[in-house]
């Protein structure tokens, strides 16, 4: 199972779209967006790449809520299970308890990943490329005994993603 990742687009719509489609060619059967979108636009990126969805509202997207009814977007921290993996998904990093198997969080645009005592703790940086020149999503390979961080960037000067990866044992 592999899950797409991303968060802070803010007003970027364009680099979402962007992100989205390689998320899409690189094998993603879902999509988790951490917050920040800022923009309906983003989210009818979400909805329109026709793969399942979530996403929580981030602090600045306080003029989306009326579209919480229309979009798959929920209020921090959201927990939902993909197959029979446990996920948390929050905007702000206050809830980062080791309460399921995956924790994703955004707020901070930048890249972090660990693995404590069976959770994975993931932050896909930022889409916006604000605090650095760089587009930044992940994509999340779950296996039985591994998981398979692919993390994406994007030089705004650049029109290639360079990947790195990073793997972490699962135990059961």
């Amino acid at each position: 199972m592999k899950v797409g990742i991303l968060s802070d687009s803010h007003t970027k719509s364009g680099y979402t779209k962007e992100v989205i489609s390689h998320l899409k060619a690189s094998g993603a059967d879902y999509l988790i967006h951490a917050g920040d979108l800022c923009l309906e636009e983003n989210l009818k990126s979400l909805e329109d790449s026709g793969l399942t969805y979530v996403s929580v509202f981030g602090n600045n997207d306080f003029s989306l809520i009326s579209l919480s009814s229309k979009y798959n977007i929920k209020r921090e921290p959201y927990l939902f299970k993909i197959k029979d993996t446990s996920f948390k998904l929050m905007h702000l990093p206050y809830y980062l308890t080791p309460d399921s198997d995956v924790v994703i969080y955004g707020h901070t645009h930048i890249f972090e990943t660990d693995f404590k005592n069976g959770t994975l703790f993931i932050n896909p940086g930022e889409v916006c490329a604000r605090e650095k020149p760089l587009v930044e999503c992940v994509l999340l390979d779950i296996n039985e005994n591994e998981y398979i961080i692919s993390y994406y960037s994007r030089d705004i000067n650049s029109n290639k993603f360079l990947k790195k990866e990073i793997k972490y044992e699962r135990k059961h």
